[in-house]
Formats: structure tokens, C-alpha cells, sequence
């Protein structure tokens, strides 16, 4: 298996991170079976597309929640990172504080 879960959605509550925000988080590296995906489905020319992060951040975007850690923007990236027989990735984490009401 190459994610922990695949879920669809997200357990966590909203933090309304900016892309700004997100790039004052310092990347760190995260091996891709630890990691929770909250969608279920992928677009096959995203997968494909050599220019996919021209215009986002170049690490994809995790919240550490919980106990979990959720992919909430990358999964194209992780996954094209398995293709490449690559066990881990650099991501920036958000850490989370509190519990599921």
C-alpha cells in the first residue's frame, strides 16, 4: 500500500491558511505510508503533467491532526513519487491542537 488511508474529505476542522502562510512552514520529509490522503479520486493529466506545480508550491501541503497526517494538497506529487519508486517525500506540516467534537 502506498498511503496510510485513502479517505474522502477532511476530519479536521478548517485553519484557513493562506499559500503565503503555508510557505513559512519549512518543509520537512515524510515517507508516504504515514500519510492520509482526504481525496479519492485524481485526475489522470494532472499525474502526467511535467509543469504541475509551475504556478503552486513546490511541497505539498500536510495537517497533522489527531495522531493522522492528511495530504490536503499534493497527491499528484506523492503519487508521482511512488511511480519513482520513492518512499518518502519533503512536505510542509501544519500541526493541529485539539480533538474531533
Amino acid at each position: 500500500m502506498i498511503f496510510r488511508a485513502v479517505r474522502d474529505g477532511r476530519p479536521y476542522p478548517e485553519h484557513n491558511l493562506t499559500l503565503k502562510q503555508w510557505a513559512e512552514i519549512p518543509p520537512r520529509p515524510l515517507r508516504l505510508d504515514q500519510l492520509i490522503t482526504t481525496k479519492r479520486e485524481l485526475a489522470l493529466d494532472k499525474l502526467l503533467a511535467e509543469d504541475s506545480t509551475f504556478y503552486g508550491d513546490l511541497f505539498p501541503h500536510v495537517v497533522q491532526w489527531n495522531g493522522g497526517l492528511y495530504l490536503e494538497d499534493g497527491l499528484h506529487r506523492a503519487l508521482r513519487a511512488a511511480l519513482q519508486q520513492r518512499n518518502q517525500i519533503h512536505a510542509r506540516v501544519l500541526v493541529l491542537s485539539g480533538q474531533a467534537e
